[in-house]
């Protein structure tokens, strides 16, 4: 089972990894004023999420299954260590960042002159690959530059809890199935009432507050240079959302039974 579960965690890192670089498409689009081509780049982002997590889930679930025949098998550890990569996954994306603003400013522009993302891909050379070097930025973190920047402190804190159930969820209806082995099927198919509070907090109170942020980075050339700070910020608080998930998985997992048994 080892072998699996480096494969589930290198799949959540990617999962993480990419949900988090959407930051960096909506920063190179509010660099170049293209907004609106950079967030139609996010399908993109979360088709290699959606791609990855479609193996990952039955991957993970397979652990479920195997401590029902070995009782002995340390579930909540292996649960563990997959929270664990989603917080690894987070913080390449926070150390890869200024890199992939560069690169995704120039797929914006190409993106621009070809008109699509086929035309895009095919008109990609070997001389193009290799130029990519020269985007390579090293991360730089200076926690003074980071005290004025006028986010609400409640939008970081919201964002955090929204991080850290969106990344709880699946895995606590699995270990809730694990806990109720008669009602498996209905507690692994109930990660939706973790992730259905995410979701309103997330409608309610961040996409909002992002979108405003946004806006005002490309009506303001001084605001516009924050931006970026704003954003790390934010790829920050979705690190300590992953942090915080490993303290709510058992609660949540006690959750979603409580209400199985309810159903």
């Amino acid at each position: 089972m080892v072998n699996s579960l480096i494969v589930v965690c290198l799949l959540t890192m990617i999962i993480h990894t990419a949900e988090t670089l959407s930051y960096s498409v909506r920063y190179a689009g509010v660099k170049l004023n293209k907004i609106a081509i950079a967030l139609s780049l996010t399908g993109i982002i979360v088709l290699v999420s959606r791609t990855a997590n479609m193996i990952q889930a039955p991957l993970t679930a397979k652990f479920v299954d195997y401590a029902k025949i070995h009782l002995d098998f340390p579930l909540i550890n292996y649960l563990r260590i997959i929270l664990l990569a989603s917080s690894l996954g987070t913080l390449i994306a926070i150390a890869i960042f200024p890199t992939f603003v560069g690169l995704f400013g120039r797929i914006i522009a190409k993106l621009e002159i070809e008109g699509s993302i086929p035309k895009l891909l095919t008109s990609v050379t070997i001389g193009q690959l290799k130029n990519t070097r020269k985007y390579i930025r090293k991360p730089k973190m200076n926690l003074y530059s980071f005290r004025y920047l006028g986010i609400p402190k409640r939008f970081i804190i919201m964002n955090v809890f929204v991080t850290a159930f969106y990344t709880v969820g699946v895995l606590s209806s699995l270990y809730a199935a694990h806990l109720m082995p008669q009602f498996s099927t209905t507690a692994s198919q109930a990660s939706g009432l973790i992730n259905g509070l995410a979701t309103i907090l997330l409608t309610i109170f961040i996409d909002p507050q992002l979108g405003l942020i946004t806006h005002k980075a490309t009506e303001n050339i001084e605001y516009r240079n924050q931006l970026g700070k704003i954003y790390v910020v934010l790829m920050g608080s979705r690190f300590l959302g992953t942090l915080l998930a490993q303290l709510l998985i058992e609660p949540a997992a006690g959750f979603i039974s409580l209400l199985v048994k309810l159903i």
